[in-house]
């Protein structure tokens, strides 16, 4: 038989944020990466990673508010993960799930860390709507982040695309998300917010 993959999965929330110290050290037979936020689970390199590991694997993730920051994402992920065979690994929590070992107080701290996780985030969400009304309570406009690209760069990322240069590859060299970027071919974006 044998033996499974080292699959390791890295995420920070913006692309100006590096994943340089998260699994640093950690052998692994292959990589994914995301610079998306972990509000959810649709972030594309997480996807592949979860479509990519088989029965045997084992898939490392630097730490649970890496793989998603909300309880019950976290929690059905490493359930499905589990039930197909592929142990789950957070380095920093030191904390693995397997399938054929159950763990009570393994799912207890995952459980309580993802909740934490959760919380956090809802207070960032929190602060950032104080911080909005507060300044419109001043006086002061708010007209959400400054857009990263200009018009001439819109027009000429679009271009580039019309021409058929890769999407990934256009994004990158714009230091923007290709969610930004499909959202700016699409015209459902004034600039790059991420």
């Amino acid at each position: 038989m044998s033996k499974g993959h080292r699959v390791g999965y890295k995420r920070v929330s913006t692309t100006d944020q590096s994943t340089e110290r998260q699994l640093d050290g950690v052998q692994l037979d292959k990589e994914f990466e995301d610079k998306a936020s972990g509000k959810n689970m649709d972030r594309p390199e997480l996807k592949k990673a979860l479509e990519y590991v088989r029965s045997g694997d084992t898939l490392i993730v630097h730490s649970i508010d890496r793989a998603a920051r909300n309880t019950v994402n976290l929690l059905e992920m490493v359930e499905s993960l589990n039930a197909k065979g592929v142990t789950v690994e957070f380095v920093k929590e030191r904390l693995t799930f397997r399938a054929d070992v159950a763990d009570p107080m393994a799912d207890l701290m995952m459980t309580m860390l993802a909740g934490f996780a959760q919380f956090e985030r809802a207070m960032i969400r929190e602060r950032q709507r104080e911080g909005i009304a507060l300044a419109k309570a001043k006086g002061n406009v708010y007209k959400g982040r400054k857009p990263k690209l200009d018009a001439e760069q819109i027009a000429t990322l679009r271009a580039r695309c019309t021409a058929g240069e890769g999407k990934a590859a256009v994004a990158r060299s714009l230091g923007i998300s290709r969610v930004t970027l499909y959202r700016l071919l699409n015209g459902t974006a004034k600039g790059a917010t991420r």
